[in-house]
């Protein structure tokens, strides 16, 4: 009977889990941050109902913190069948939207991986730079991003260590930037 029973140690290296570790919070939690109007840029044509409910959803709820502006850069504009120049296109459609003063954050599935404290200090930190007009995401297509744009971006930040479709990619990004906002007021969402 016992072999079947849950244990709290992690087999593989033999540790028990820290449940009671607190996370450490942001190092702007607390201070007064510039709410810079953040920009999301998504490669697609028509999203699905239930993606566009949920971002709906969380752009609402982010009002209060920021501006935030949702836009799609047209897919595939010329209907190439090359993955190159599918990006190509799709690139200069971010980088028409990108201003000079705007601080970039690309989404890519090479960029840092960032816990959530991390992305609220990531906002605080754009938001405390004196030149920055905006804060933009962008969110490449199926073939990701071009040269140009990688260049560009201020940062560049991975969402999670499995490749996402573009439209799971804006929600997880809209959740965590509503979770970033809640701990940099330090409100109760993040725990």
């Amino acid at each position: 009977m016992a072999m079947y029973m849950m244990s709290a140690v992690n087999i593989k290296n033999n540790q028990v889990p820290n449940m009671g570790t607190k996370t450490r919070g942001s190092k702007y939690a607390g201070q007064s941050i510039k709410p810079l109007p953040i920009h999301i840029l998504t490669v697609g044509k028509t999203r699905s109902p239930g993606v566009q409910l949920i971002v709906k959803d969380y752009i609402d709820k982010l009002k209060p913190y920021c501006p935030v502006h949702d836009l799609r850069i047209k897919s595939n504009p010329k209907n190439s069948t090359e993955p190159r120049v599918q990006i190509e296109n799709e690139e200069t459609g971010f980088m028409n939207f990108i201003k000079s003063d705007d601080w970039v954050v690309m989404l890519d599935e090479n960029g840092k991986d960032l816990r959530s404290e991390e992305m609220a200090d990531m906002i605080g930190d754009a938001g405390n730079k004196a030149s920055g007009s905006r804060l933009v995401f962008c969110i490449g297509g199926a073939y990701g991003h071009g040269l140009k744009l990688r260049e560009r971006a201020n940062v560049k930040v991975k969402l999670s260590s499995l490749v996402l479709n573009h439209e799971i990619a804006l929600v997880v990004l809209v959740e965590q930037l509503y979770r970033a906002w809640t701990i940099l007021k330090g409100q109760k969402y993040h725990h």
